[in-house]
């Protein structure tokens, strides 16, 4: 009791943290305290954020939420200023950050286009000391299940639960050193990783900036369909519509974009197989993979690997309406409006062939190569627009597959549309290259630890 404090709560004591101090105790090898290999642990301290909507006055923010997504080009910014005031906003590549309060110890590291951005003081930043630690190494040890297992031993609180720097600095928080040769393989894994979501992330985004030009699309000046607004739209263009956010001035400036458009314009249900979203369902969880596959919450979809692996039975009705295959698009299509809803997400690598939640659409194309155009297209504020308008409901939006069925979108010739596709499914390679390569990385650490036991 005297190494975990005095506390007479369960968490320092339950959920494998015990047995990992007492195996890494046992370990014939030399063993740092995290605090011997860091040069600070803290996070941001708490305080009113100052939003700002220009990227000239503000800095991409990250959310404890947003630390383990793939796509980090839809950030809010927070103010300069603010960031300027209080330094400790500012994050910087090769930093292990950990979520503090909530959901404790989902870890991620931070990447070359990561840098400079501001991050919640929800979560921790551990700054490693490069000249005792390689940095990737400390990230792969943290999120291995010993590291995790020793992070969120630290937790406290009933209702909203979190940790604190002190409690990763104490003494009894241990980093083994496995030997310069494996230390050093690990880093470069971590640091490959790191390089391909920063190339994939930045060719992701290239593609959707040249495909805007090639396709003539404008920048919105409006680009919340939910926000206050005054427009007219004459009695035949109604489409059977009568509230407002199908009429907004955002949809209306996203309509005349489309006409304006370079290419022609087609229905979406007559350029794809089929467009569907699942019914809800009553979800019959196993604990056997044998028994089911494994189930991908909505927001999960979003990042690099599920938080939680849950399988759900091969018994549910109706179910292979939710298994999504490699080159389906997929987008958030319940929920708040400017949260994920209606963020385009490929469907390639972990996700394929996983069991996805209702909440999520399925646009099933007839070649990978549009799918992934389609993806392209979505992520511009014009697609985003086009499918945001078709939400309907306050307190739950939804997107219906009548509207989705006649939304319009621009069709170029195949030889463009896939020449975007095959480099945004290039794009989608390094992001499944690069998450082998942390599952290498950390099952390295793991194996060595276990071997020397």
């Amino acid at each position: 009791m005297e190494g975990y404090g005095y506390r007479l709560d369960c968490s320092p004591y339950l959920g494998g943290a015990l047995e990992t101090k007492v195996l890494l105790e046992k370990l014939p090898l030399r063993k740092d305290t995290l605090k011997e290999v860091t040069t600070a642990i803290y996070h941001a301290g708490r305080e009113s954020r100052q939003w700002v909507e220009s990227p000239e006055y503000g800095v991409p923010f990250i959310s404890g939420s947003d630390l383990q997504k793939v796509d980090l080009s839809n950030l809010p910014l927070i103010s300069k200023r603010q960031v300027a005031k209080t330094p400790h906003f500012t994050i910087r590549a090769g930093y292990t950050l950990i979520t503090r309060s909530g959901t404790i110890g989902k870890m991620a590291y931070a990447r070359r286009d990561m840098d400079g951005m501001a991050c919640s003081e929800h979560v921790l930043r551990v700054v490693p000391d490069t000249e005792k630690i390689p940095s990737g190494y400390l990230y792969a040890y943290l999120s291995s299940k010993f590291g995790v297992a020793l992070v969120v031993s630290g937790t406290y609180g009933s209702i909203i639960q979190g940790i604190e720097p002190e409690h990763l600095l104490r003494n009894d928080v241990v980093v083994p050193r496995l030997g310069d040769a494996l230390e050093h393989e690990v880093h470069t894994l971590v640091e490959q990783s790191a390089e391909l979501r920063t190339k994939a992330s930045l060719e992701i985004n290239e593609v959707t900036g040249s495909l805007r030009e090639f396709l003539g699309l404008p920048r919105l000046t409006h680009t919340n369909v939910r926000g206050f607004g005054v427009s007219s739209v004459r009695s035949e263009e109604l489409n059977w519509r009568f509230d407002a956010t199908y009429h907004s001035p955002a949809a209306v400036e996203a309509d005349e974009a489309l006409r304006r458009c370079s290419v022609p314009v087609r229905q979406l249900a007559d350029v794809t197989k089929r467009l569907f979203k699942p019914p809800m369902f009553k979800r019959l969880w196993v604990e056997d993979a044998r028994e089911g596959v494994q189930f991908v919450s909505g927001n999960d979809a979003y990042k690099f690997s599920a938080d939680d692996v849950r399988y759900v039975s091969f018994r549910t009705p109706a179910f292979k309406e939710f298994v999504v295959r490699e080159g389906w698009l997929v987008f958030q299509a319940a929920g708040q409006i400017y949260g994920l809803f209606a963020r385009p997400l490929l469907v390639h690598g972990w996700l394929n062939g996983l069991f996805v939640a209702d909440d999520m659409y399925r646009v099933v194309p007839n070649e990978p190569e549009d799918g992934a155009y389609l993806f392209g297209f979505f992520r511009t504020d014009v697609g985003q627009v086009l499918i945001k308008r078709q939400s309907a409901g306050n307190s739950i939006p939804r997107v219906w597959d009548p509207q989705m069925t006649q939304l319009l979108v621009p069709w170029p010739e195949k030889t463009e549309r896939h020449r975007c596709g095959a480099q945004i499914i290039s794009a989608h390679e390094k992001l499944f290259l690069a998450l082998k390569n942390d599952e290498r990385a950390v099952h390295l650490v793991e194996e060595a630890i276990e071997r020397r036991s």
